[in-house]
């Protein structure tokens, strides 16, 4: 094993899963979208990143394969340090990370089959489920018009998965959804 390969690639990691925390903090997402400014909101919104970059690597050239995998590792890491932060006692820790990894994988898929599909009404249904709890606030259709800009940002330049930080848009300038109109007499 080379250990200055290694740590090249743990810098990559870094910067990598850096971004996507970073993204998902931003204020806009709870101020302007209506995402709850708690460890639920900000939990979903790392997974809904993260699920961006992790897509976006499964189709990177040849060269960037194990990737994803190390992006999980650092987000599992960080949700193991987050509950020892939190005051979660060491026999509850592996609980609460199956119950992490159970709700990771389960928005994953549920994200790759609407950000696959034709209809965008099925993003949006999906990212109310699951940001918004199902909830009649936030701004869903806002936050698939972010997630559809976001993903092409991320396919449009290789670029970064060679450096780390990953080219989000800034959500503060996602327009609002257009409210519907009422049907005139």
């Amino acid at each position: 094993m080379f250990p200055f390969r290694r740590r090249r690639q743990a810098a990559k990691i870094d910067a990598l899963y850096g971004a996507i925390v970073a993204q998902a903090r931003r204020p806009a997402f709870y101020a302007d979208y209506g995402v709850a400014d708690t460890v639920a909101g900000r939990f979903d919104m790392v997974v809904l990143h993260a699920v961006l970059v992790l897509r976006r690597l499964r189709a990177a050239p040849e060269g960037f394969g194990g990737l994803g995998q190390e992006v999980f590792d650092a987000f599992c890491r960080d949700m193991d340090g987050n509950l020892r932060e939190m005051g979660v006692g060491d026999l509850a820790v592996p609980r609460q990370m199956r119950e992490f990894g159970e709700a990771f994988y389960g928005r994953a898929a549920a994200y790759d089959r609407a950000l696959a599909a034709d209809d965008e009404g099925e993003l949006i249904a999906t990212l109310g489920r699951n940001v918004f709890a199902g909830a009649d606030r936030g701004d869903a259709a806002r936050l698939a018009a972010y997630v559809r800009e976001a993903e092409r940002r991320l396919a449009g330049d290789e670029g970064w998965l060679a450096t780390g930080p990953a080219p989000f848009p800034d959500p503060g300038a996602i327009a609002p959804a257009a409210a519907p109109r009422a049907a005139a007499c």
